[in-house]
C-alpha cells in the first residue's frame, strides 16, 4: 500500500520538523520519506552538493546520516503507535560499500515487523532491548535495485 500525498507530506513535515529542531544535520541534509508499510520504510536522500564528495558520489556521512534516519524513524513510528515514552538509541554501525553512490541514494529498511516487537518486548520486560537491523541502499537510476551498500546497525530501545 503506498503512501497518499497528505500522509507522505505529513510525515516529511515532522522529519524536517525533527532536523529542524533537534539535529541539525539531518535537517542539513535533507532526506525525504517515500514509502512507509508495515514492513519497511524508505527514505531517499538527494546527491547535490550538501551530500556530494570529491569524486561525485555521495559522502560516507550523508549515507550514514540516512541509514541513522531509516532506521530511527522505522522505530519512530513503532514508537507512537505504542503511545509510550520510549527511547531508540543507537549502539553500533557496520557498513560494506559495494559502488559508489553516484545518484539519489534510497535507504531501505524491511525490519518493521521487528522494531515493533523490540518496542513491544522493552515496554512489556521495562529492559532494554538490543537488535541488529539491516539497511540496504540502492541508487535506482543508476543501479536498478542493485545495492551500494550494506549496513547493520545496532538499535537500542528502552521505555523511560
Amino acid at each position: 500500500m503506498a503512501l497518499t500525498i497528505a500522509e507522505r507530506f505529513k510525515y516529511n513535515l515532522y522529519l524536517w520538523y525533527f532536523g529542524l529542531t533537534q539535529v541539525r544535520l539531518i535537517h542539513y541534509c535533507r532526506p525525504k520519506i517515500v514509502d512507509i508499510t508495515e514492513e519497511k520504510v524508505v527514505l531517499m536522500m538527494s546527491l547535490d552538493r550538501r551530500t556530494r564528495n570529491h569524486v561525485r558520489s555521495m559522502y560516507i556521512g550523508a549515507m550514514v546520516v540516512g541509514v541513522d534516519m531509516v532506521t530511527g524513524f522505522t522505530a519512530m513510528v513503532r514508537i507512537r503507535e505504542s503511545k509510550r515514552k520510549v527511547i531508540p538509541i543507537f549502539k553500533d554501525l557496520t557498513a560494506n560499500f559495494l559502488k559508489r553512490a553516484e545518484g539519489d541514494v534510497y535507504f531501505i529498511c524491511r525490519e518493521g515487523k521487528t522494531i515493533t516487537a523490540a518496542v513491544e518486548k522493552t515496554i512489556t520486560t521495562g529492559e532494554r532491548v538490543n537488535i541488529p537491523v539491516q539497511v540496504t541502499a540502492t541508487v535506482p537510476n543508476k543501479f536498478g535495485n542493485e545495492p551500494v551498500a550494506e549496513f547493520t546497525i545496532t538499535l537500542s530501545v528502552k521505555e523511560k
